[in-house]
């Protein structure tokens, strides 16, 4: 089973592709990289941009579920407005390919892959280079983040949590 897990930004977009054996339990990284969008765009072509780079991403590898991040209350209301937007955008390509979609919240995502809901930044790309197998470091944060959704969603679908 493959996931295209992504943490949408208006500026920076993490996107991540696991393939995920639930039989033997084992995770196989396939992809990691984040779609950036210029500050000089306005917001219609910046959300153009990643509406294109995660349909791209969708057309190769074909993922059977994707996982997004969900939307928390965020004291920046600009901000929260435009995550909201760019997350629109990714549930919209999921829609229109026909993949479903899983959405998991950052305390849920710390808890499924630390085993603690306030863990810290750190401790969350730690745990994804350990249970994916990445040697090098993870940048920036934004990709590490959507292979923590991936990890997640697998690790859910193991325990049975998971409306698959």
């Amino acid at each position: 089973m493959i996931f295209l897990g992504v943490d949408p930004g208006t500026a920076t977009t993490g996107v991540g592709v696991v393939a995920f054996e639930i039989k033997t339990k084992s995770f196989k990284l396939l992809f990691y990289d984040v779609i950036t969008t210029s500050k000089s765009l306005s917001a219609a072509l910046r959300l153009r941009e990643i509406f294109e780079a995660v349909n791209h991403f969708i057309q190769v590898f074909s993922p059977h579920q994707m996982v997004v991040e969900e939307l928390f209350f965020n004291r920046n209301v600009k901000t929260a407005l435009s995550v909201g937007e760019a997350r629109g955008v990714v549930l919209l390509c999921a829609a229109l390919i026909g993949v479903p979609v899983f959405e998991y919240t950052p305390l849920e995502v710390k808890q499924a892959v630390v085993g603690y809901g306030r863990a810290s930044k750190q401790q969350v790309i730690y745990m994804v280079r350990q249970i994916l197998g990445i040697s090098e470091e993870i940048t920036p944060d934004d990709a590490a983040d959507a292979l923590a959704l991936c990890v997640c969603h697998g690790f859910r679908l193991l325990l049975g949590s998971s409306n698959v």
